[in-house]
């Protein structure tokens, strides 16, 4: 078997829109593609041994043990390679249940679609279910050992933590959205100007000041202190000489921990002799040159979790321990408490394994003790000095038993420290007693503490503490999205993206949009280039300063990637023809129109899908949505408008020379099409289309009919507006059209508004695309036949797979068909064929550039203008 292409779908796509984040592996069977399982000899049963957990897996039989009676019967390997995908990541912590088998474009190609957690993880899942199935299919040994463990190694790195995890799971529970931003390590929640950032249980309200407190412990320990808080005597040594001195006046038992430690990393207790106490200097100057030396506090240690002030959990941690039994040695004990299937490795799951390290052999020699030692019955043995749960400690909730002294004193100590997210350490006997009274102390604060104590306790209640944490972050009521109007279709995606946000600029809003030229903010490009994808969405979607986001989303985007956003507000579709067929798998009109048809879909419930009536493909995406629908035509009497006015709907229509919206029995007129500039006096048919959209994204936004005409009379279509869409250029002796236009659809459009230009001879610039399918580009040059009087065929700097003269020869079959006579010249670059054109066109001609340099065709054309106009000045100058 043979991986042809492994694509990595991060939102909503093609494939899915329920189960956005999938892994979609391009498969050839290659000698496996004609062979189903059941004929391979005992693969059935290698499958089941390696695999026995699979058994949960009820694939379409819908029960437990379903796929292994599908292997057994017989089903494709491809179908195997899927499921294997799913149980590694399982196994590795991961439980990823969503997989797919689609036939592919050609015999023994498949598609397999899975889910995952960690892209990584997802990825490497995908290569080693191959490399596991066809050891399986060919009889020999295979293992998932390595595997697994490696997927493992994937998780820690990649995975956001139990903290984390909690607070974008509740974020995601009521709603909000987030973006990971993988190089900072920040999660964003919510979305333009209502974003907040989390960083574990660290978020964006947290003071500098505050962690700056916590994470200097002597200074904690001084303000504490002034604040009558009870905390342990000690000072800060640098060296042995110091920690001498230090512990000639606390006496044993003390505490050394590093000045600027975190997660118990470097910190001893209960030290009870110099030799410990010069080992344990050491251990915590690997952390900090400073160390701090403490009274050690007799009792347990407690987790008092502060959230906006209020106290809000409480736990009993315990280091990771054993009890012996009087048979069994240490070793083997760790052993038996680390089947404990809460147990997992890192944060896999509420438990840690316990690790027998380099701090446990110490601990055990200072006892007398080694791996092999036998402990009594009933005897307990702690194996860290610290009771983390990272090292294999447990947690005992005990929020319902602190006394109202101790939460008040926890209360204190997050505002007097200035956090927050405040996690307070306590050592006491007993937590519902008064601290002062058991002779207890605080030992710590710590700004961004771990949750997972409080989330996934050993014993009591699980304690929902990221709920406090959202609800700081975003009260209730408080917005936590922008709206986002997204554009998708063949044509006219740029214009109408364009359109809408100067709508709403007009009303006054924030607006970040993308295009097929760059990114914008506040009409500033802020990045250059094709920007319709995943990543330029989510540029905008963090932007503070946005508050309504427009994005184009072209097909590219979606297959490679899927949508950088779950949920839109409106979606727009233009229309769908025939463009990049046989590329990313998409062979077919109507596979496109499924591809497009994302969009839509992911329109939220109380949002509008606003769709094409006149496109038969568009009109059918109607069907199965969630949301509301309204539709566009340039035929008042479409039958289709009529009948979803009827109903109650809304459309807007091309009515009697206006741009009107229907809704119910109403017409309601928003202006003339000639007042329009886009229109170009209602002569370019496709734009209408375009302000037909936009129209209705404006009227659903709840803007008013006079706001939405003035918006539209002042989009004023030029090169620097609209980029590279209709720029119409009036030169003395001739008007230049300059236009993007590279597929069959926007060629007619715009051979439709040549049509009706008047002029005494029409030149046609034209260039055909490696990538499109031959019939296409054939079908180019016939259009260009039947609008033109000369043809100049140019050609893209990147030809995408064929040869120039390939391509040439192509436009010139399908411009032959029509007009074997016409006047054709080839000039291969861009500027030269249109320099070619300007300089002998002839008194009143019209020259059309179909583009792929915008920018530089346009500068061309300017400035043979300035030469006209000074030609002209000077002639009327000698006149004079």
């Amino acid at each position: 078997m043979k991986i042809l292409e492994l694509r990595i779908m991060r939102g909503p796509n093609y494939w899915s829109i329920k189960h956005p984040k999938i892994i979609v592996l391009k498969l050839h069977l290659e000698n496996l593609q004609d062979v189903l399982t059941n004929e391979v000899p005992q693969f059935a049963e290698r499958l089941e041994k390696l695999f026995p957990s699979m058994y949960e897996h009820r694939s379409s039989a819908g029960s437990p043990g379903g796929f292994f009676k599908l292997v057994r019967e017989g089903t494709t390997f491809s179908k195997v390679v899927q499921h294997i995908a799913l149980e590694l990541q399982t196994l590795a912590g991961m439980d990823s249940g969503y997989g797919r088998r689609y036939a592919g474009p050609e015999p023994g190609v498949d598609f397999i679609v899975f889910s995952y957690q960690q892209e990584r993880a997802g990825e490497y899942a995908a290569h080693a279910a191959v490399r596991i199935t066809e050891l399986l299919a060919k009889g020999k040994k295979a293992s998932v050992v390595q595997d697994v463990a490696k997927l493992h190694q994937i998780r820690e790195d990649e995975y956001f933590g139990p903290s984390t995890e909690a607070i974008v799971s509740e974020a995601v529970s009521r709603g909000i959205p987030y973006i990971n931003n993988h190089r900072s390590g920040l999660i964003q929640l919510g979305y333009g100007v209502h974003q907040k950032h989390i960083q574990a249980a660290m978020t964006s309200r947290t003071s500098c000041f505050g962690v700056e407190n916590a994470g200097n412990k002597n200074a904690t320990k001084l303000i504490l202190e002034d604040a009558g808080v009870p905390v342990p005597t000690g000072s800060i040594v640098t060296d042995a000489e110091e920690l001498e001195a230090a512990i000639e006046e606390l006496g044993y038992p003390i505490v050394i921990k590093p000045l600027d430690g975190n997660q118990g990393k470097g910190a001893t207790i209960n030290i009870t002799s110099w030799k410990e106490a010069h080992r344990a200097l050491g251990d915590a100057q690997r952390y900090s040159k400073q160390v701090m030396v403490e009274q050690f506090i007799v009792g347990a240690d407690f987790r008092l979790l502060v959230i906006n002030g209020k106290f809000t959990a409480a736990a009993k941690r315990t280091p990771a321990m054993v009890v012996g039994n009087g048979i069994s040695s240490i070793q083997q004990l760790v052993k038996e408490v680390n089947k404990d299937p809460r147990r997992g490795i890192g944060h896999e799951k509420a438990l840690t394994h316990i690790k027998i390290d380099k701090h446990t052999r110490s601990l055990l020699k200072e006892q007398g003790l080694s791996l092999q030692s036998v402990l009594p019955e009933g005897e307990v043995l702690y194996l860290k000095s610290t009771a983390n749960l990272s090292t294999g400690g447990t947690a005992t909730d005990v929020t319902d038993l602190v006394h109202p002294y101790n939460v008040l004193m926890a209360e204190r100590i997050a505002g007097i420290i200035g956090l927050d997210v405040c996690g307070v350490d306590v050592m006491t006997t007993d937590i519902a007693i008064p601290l002062p009274e058991t002779r207890g102390a605080v030992i710590e604060v710590n700004a961004a503490p771990g949750l997972r104590m409080h989330i996934s306790p050993t014993e009591g209640l699980p304690r929902n503490v990221a709920e406090p944490i959202i609800n700081m972050l975003f009260p209730y009521g408080n917005p936590t999205r922008i709206p986002i109007v997204a554009v998708t279709g063949t044509n006219g995606k740029t214009t109408t993206t364009r359109l809408v946000a100067h709508m709403l600029k007009f009303k006054g809003y924030q607006v970040g949009y993308t295009t097929t030229d760059g990114i914008y903010i506040q009409d500033k490009k802020i990045i250059k280039g094709d920007t319709t994808g995943a990543y330029s969405s989510e540029f905008v979607l963090k932007d503070p300063t946005v508050n309504y986001a427009v994005l184009e989303c072209a097909r590219g985007g979606m297959l490679r990637s899927g949508l950088a956003f779950r949920q839109c507000d409106i979606g727009i579709v233009t229309n769908v023809s025939a463009d990049h067929l046989g590329l990313g798998d998409i062979n077919t009109v109507e596979e496109m129109a499924e591809v497009k048809a994302v969009i839509p879909r992911t329109v939220c419930q109380d949002g509008y899908a606003v769709l094409n009536a006149d496109d038969d493909l568009v009109f059918e995406m109607a069907t199965g949505l969630s949301c509301k629908v309204a539709f566009f035509s340039l035929d008042e009497e479409n039958p289709r408008i009529l009948k979803h006015i009827s109903k109650g709907g809304l459309a807007a229509v091309l009515e009697n020379g206006y741009i009107s919206i229907f809704k119910n029995t109403y017409k309601i007129r928003v202006d003339r099409v000639a007042d329009i500039p886009l229109t170009f006096g209602g002569r370019a048919r496709f734009n209408v289309q375009n302000v037909l959209a936009a129209t209705l994204a404006g009227y659903i936004s709840h803007f008013e009919i006079a706001e939405i005409r003035t918006a539209l009379r002042t989009f004023i279509p030029s090169a620097e507006t609209t980029p590279g869409r209709m720029n119409l250029f009036k030169l003395p002796r001739y008007e230049v059209l300059i236009d993007y236009a590279h597929n069959i659809a926007s060629m007619e459009a715009i051979a439709d508004f040549i049509d009706n230009v008047h002029a005494t001879y029409k030149i046609g610039i034209v260039a055909g695309i490696g990538d499109r399918l031959a019939e296409d580009t054939v079908e180019i040059g016939r259009i260009a036949a039947e609008t033109f009087d000369e043809i100049i065929i140019r050609q893209d700097k990147d030809l995408r797979g064929k040869s120039g003269h390939e391509i040439n020869s192509l436009i010139k079959q399908g411009i032959m068909s029509v007009k074997p006579n016409m006047k054709l010249t080839e000039i291969n670059q861009e500027t030269r064929a249109l320099a070619h054109a300007l300089e002998y066109a002839p008194e009143g001609a019209f020259i059309a550039l179909f583009s792929e340099d915008i920018p530089e065709s346009v500068k061309l054309v300017e400035s043979f203008r300035i030469i006209e106009h000074r030609q002209i000045s000077s002639l009327e100058q000698d006149s004079l």
